[in-house]
């Protein structure tokens, strides 16, 4: 299915021009060799382009179409027209040595090999250069010298013959297509991928632009030991895919990675993502919509409420198809292979209608300060983290599965609830706008308290009965009054009884009440009344246990502690706005 996706998307890419056909790819090139007939180096030329990353900008290679270039992890292999200085020049940082020297050959061989028929200039001044070039002569050449570091960094080169590139010359074009052609391979199978009897990739094309894999790209399918093969196939033999749809879905996934701006990290996992008609404003609404910011946020409460309304939704003047197909990809590291986190594909419009459901879920009173209403996932996750250790990474795979969950409207993972509580705790009741907009949606979705969302519990609900939020209620209105009556104090109750008051409440609320009585005497008469008036309310609200002079719950469930934190963390966002009023 996500191959079948890629070749698919690779074709719509190729009719808009935006891929090499095959047999070519893009590759990044740094320089190139200004060569004459007889293949004499004249200079060397920059291709790097100039590029604004943030407030500075930076010279980076530039994409050019080439011939399609091997897959190298060990061994010598040469490409042809594009390559490094090891092989093109027969040098590295550190000058030549044997080894350098057996690339330069392969080079070499290769170029003459495949250019030998041919006559225009082009052909003729590369196969010149190889024959007279001598690397252990490198450095009497002044411009190679020159830019010694930069050439020998490891980016790759190209040739410049007259007024062009080499590889752009219609005679080599038209031998490397015959070469192409020529090549065949024993293997021929039904391709997995497209269904038709055909040539089988022994190798499949490294995939470059995941982080944490290796610099030089990881192979998606890939078998490299006699564990992982059966019924005596070697290699990728192992899984069948035609030279075409090999071809198709590593041009594609190599291009989609390439686009910065549309690919984000999730703990390890790089995730990408694309429309079936290859529109990137699908690509550039997805990515605001999972990560807003505060300037877009009128633009998505738009776009969500005319989704709800069955309104049309138009972006920059182009009209967005809710029935769209849409395809979101997560790949991790893993070694010198990826491995799939997680492939999911829906319509366009339930994508954003599943968005809009956890936006729902996760809405709760904010600050003044706070001026973002949606919370992007990004955010969301740090919530689980200590924000004072060095790794401010959320667990790889519990990232993949709220995003899974976020797209397709399932339950949310429980380690995404238990994390935020765990953080609670640890950090003694440090209660922020994203942990309690966490445990609302999981209340709602993972233990199904649908009337948390009927009853909107947004923001303060006065009329609410359940023990827990009044309890977390009655807890920060003690601590309002320990602090009113202790004005500057550095340590509160919650600094040393929130975490056993959210737990056990009634051993701790009796210890909370006489510290009470003890700080509301300081009080004016005004501020005793209105605080008694509101305890007594509270109070009421608690049902009379059987048979007992408490109606405190000795002990809260994990769900019920959650309920617990959502009273405090409301009424302290009334006291808070109280305040601001004033």
């Amino acid at each position: 299915m996500i191959l079948q996706a890629l070749v698919k998307h690779y074709e719509t890419l190729a009719e808009q021009e935006k891929v090499a056909k095959q047999g070519w790819c893009q590759a990044k090139v740094s320089y190139a060799l200004d060569i004459d007939a007889e293949g004499n180096l004249l200079g060397v030329i920059s291709v790097k382009q100039e590029v604004q990353r943030g407030k500075k900008t930076a010279w980076v290679p530039q994409m050019i179409e080439v011939p399609e270039m091997v897959s190298r992890s060990s061994g010598i292999a040469a490409n042809f027209l594009c390559d490094n200085s090891k092989y093109i020049l027969g040098i590295d940082k550190d000058g030549t040595g044997k080894r350098i020297m057996e690339c330069f050959q392969a080079a070499k061989e290769k170029h003459c090999s495949l250019l030998d028929s041919a006559h225009s200039e082009a052909a003729i001044a590369v196969k010149n250069f190889f024959q007279k070039w001598d690397p252990t002569k490198a450095k009497e050449n002044a411009e190679i010298l020159e830019k010694w570091e930069d050439i020998t960094a490891g980016g790759n080169l190209i040739f410049y013959v007259g007024m062009g590139y080499a590889q752009d010359e219609q005679e080599i074009c038209d031998l490397w297509e015959k070469r192409l052609r020529s090549d065949s391979e024993v293997s021929r199978d039904v391709c997995l991928v497209t269904g038709d009897k055909t040539e089988i990739s022994r190798i499949h094309t490294a995939i470059k632009g995941v982080q944490g894999a290796q610099p030089s790209g990881a192979a998606l399918v890939s078998f490299n030991a006699p564990s992982f093969e059966s019924y005596g196939k070697e290699q990728s033999y192992n899984a069948p895919v035609g030279k075409y749809a090999m071809f198709a879905y590593t041009t594609a996934l190599n291009y989609l990675l390439s686009q910065r701006d549309y690919v984000f990290m999730l703990g390890d996992t790089t995730i990408v993502f694309w429309a079936e008609d290859g529109e990137e404003i699908y690509q550039r609404l997805f990515i605001d919509s999972m990560e807003p910011a505060e300037d877009n946020q009128e633009i998505l409460k738009s776009i969500f409420s005319n989704l709800q309304a069955g309104r049309s939704i138009d972006i920059e003047g182009i009209q967005i198809n809710p029935e769209q197909k849409f395809y979101i990809l997560g790949l991790a590291p893993n070694a010198a292979r990826l491995s799939v986190r997680f492939f999911y594909q829906n319509s366009f419009g339930k994508i954003l209608s599943n968005l809009q459901v956890h936006y729902d879920e996760m809405k709760i009173v904010r600050p003044s300060w706070d001026g973002q209403e949606f919370l992007g996932v990004w955010r969301m996750l740090m919530e689980t983290l200590n924000q004072k250790s060095k790794d401010k990474k959320p667990q790889s795979n519990m990232a993949a599965s709220v995003f899974e969950a976020i797209l397709s409207g399932k339950r949310y993972p429980e380690s995404l609830y238990s994390n935020v509580m765990i953080r609670i705790r640890a950090e003694q009741g440090r209660i922020t706008r994203g942990r309690a907009a966490i445990i609302r949606a999981c209340l709602i979705r993972n233990h199904e308290k649908q009337w948390i969302k009927e009853g909107e519990f947004v923001g303060l609900n006065e009329q609410c009965k359940d023990v827990a939020y009044v309890l977390g209620r009655e807890f920060a209105v003690l601590e309002a009054i320990q602090e009113d009556a202790n004005p500057g104090i550095n340590a509160t109750i919650k600094d040393r009884y929130f975490n056993s008051a959210c737990a056990t409440p009634a051993s701790v609320f009796p210890i909370l009440q006489k510290l009470k009585n003890s700080h509301i005497r300081k009080l004016e008469t005004g501020k005793k009344i209105y605080y008694e008036k509101m305890l007594t309310e509270l109070q009421g609200k608690i049902e009379v246990g059987n048979g007992e002079s408490s109606a405190l719950p000795r002990r809260l469930s994990l769900e019920e502690q959650g309920m617990f934190i959502l009273g405090y963390y409301h009424q302290v966002q009334k006291r808070y706005e109280k305040k601001e009023e004033k």
